[in-house]
């Protein structure tokens, strides 16, 4: 019987709650009709403020019952005590941790995203996630000290944990290690203005947006949906490309290899129209010049511009698309042509062994003049009459 009290202070204390809990929504949702940080603040700490209250309430409750049927003591009264202060110092943490979260996510919301300019809220919404997990993580380090220190035998280690020079001295060793260098990356990467959230950067030959910067790594949203981890050391000691440095736009090629016979005066009125029958162009740069012309065939490079990476991408594919619609309509003789030249070449005749010349240069044989040669030393010899 001597437990009922306890039974029924506690119980108390949980309607208490409920009721003290209920009453802070309703105020809460009734001013967020008009404000609207307020039904932000009531999603962000909802439930780490009913917790709270219900644990601070019931030790309370708990406690003070328990004095008055054993003013002396109770058997594991240690126990309890160092339960509902544990339990306490978690729900608090979780409660500050939350309320931190809250401020920044309203510091955050001043600047948007998703407006064509946004290198600044870029920066920013980098700077103050890192710090928010700076700040998670902070609170954690103390609720863990403060934890300790209500333990026997470790009360040295909770101190430690939570002076100062601990924190330095623990920070600094875990910089030291290899692993964890990536924290202070992280943090540089962030206050350095390297690199932000939702910059268009190109990494290990792959295009997409900086998705989420941790204290350990980034994450890359390919243009393909997946999903390329690295770790933030990687970012600073390795170049990459980043496309939104300053600003978001950018200029395009759109290259073809065509025919000698092309027109570059009537392609620069096609491109007109076409840049002009579309938003995707940002109206800054339009630029088409014929950049060589051997190999047979001619080069003409099409510049453009747009806001961002992923519209400059739409408005190349639309330019060459629209270009070769145009080379089939109106244009045939522009498109590109491999000319062979086929020569008619006489077959020889079939060889034949070449008369011997040797019976022209005889001295018997062959012309006439060879014959009247010949009768000199054949015909008869005259011998001289004797007397």
């Amino acid at each position: 019987m001597l437990w009922i009290q306890p039974v029924l202070a506690v119980a108390g204390a949980v309607v208490v709650a409920l009721v003290v809990t209920a009453v802070v929504s309703l105020i809460f949702r009734l001013l967020a009709r008009r404000e609207a940080w307020a039904s932000r603040l009531v999603a962000r700490v909802r439930w780490s403020f009913r917790i709270t209250v219900l644990v601070a309430l019931v030790w309370i409750a708990f406690t003070y019952s328990m004095d008055d049927i054993a003013p002396h003591g109770y058997q594991g009264e240690a126990i309890v005590a160092q339960a509902f202060r544990v339990a306490l110092i978690v729900v608090v943490a979780w409660l500050v941790a939350s309320l931190a979260i809250f401020f920044e996510d309203l510091g955050l919301a001043r600047y948007r995203l998703d407006l064509p300019d946004n290198r600044v809220a870029r920066r920013l919404r980098t700077q103050v996630l890192i710090i928010r997990r700076l700040t998670v993580a902070v609170i954690v380090i103390v609720a863990v000290g403060a934890v300790l220190l209500g333990f026997p035998g470790v009360e040295a280690v909770g101190a430690s944990v939570l002076a100062s020079a601990g924190l330095v001295s623990v920070v600094a060793g875990l910089a030291a290690q290899s692993t964890l260098s990536n924290v202070f990356a992280g943090i540089q990467l962030a206050f350095s203005d390297q690199l932000r959230v939702d910059d268009v950067v190109v990494v290990q030959g792959q295009w997409g947006r900086i998705e989420e910067i941790t204290l350990a790594y980034v994450v890359v949203h390919i243009w393909d949906d997946r999903r390329l981890v690295l770790p933030c050391t990687f970012f600073t000691q390795n170049p990459f490309e980043s496309w939104t440095r300053r600003n978001s736009e950018l200029i395009g090629e759109v290259d073809f290899d065509l025919d000698w016979r092309m027109a570059p005066g009537e392609m620069r009125n096609e491109l007109d129209r076409i840049l002009q029958d579309t938003d995707l162009w940002d109206g800054r740069t339009k630029v088409l010049q014929i950049t060589d012309a051997v190999g047979g065939f001619v080069h003409v490079r099409i510049l453009v511009s747009a806001i961002d990476a992923a519209t400059l991408f739409d408005l190349r594919c639309r330019v060459r698309e629209e270009m070769i619609t145009w080379m089939h309509r109106s244009s045939p003789q522009t498109m590109p042509r491999t000319r062979v030249q086929i020569e008619q070449v006489q077959e020889p005749a079939e060889s034949r062994p070449a008369k011997s010349t040797a019976g022209a240069s005889a001295l018997f044989t062959g012309d006439n003049a060879d014959s009247e040669r010949t009768a000199l030393f054949t015909q008869a010899i005259s011998l001289p009459e004797e007397g």
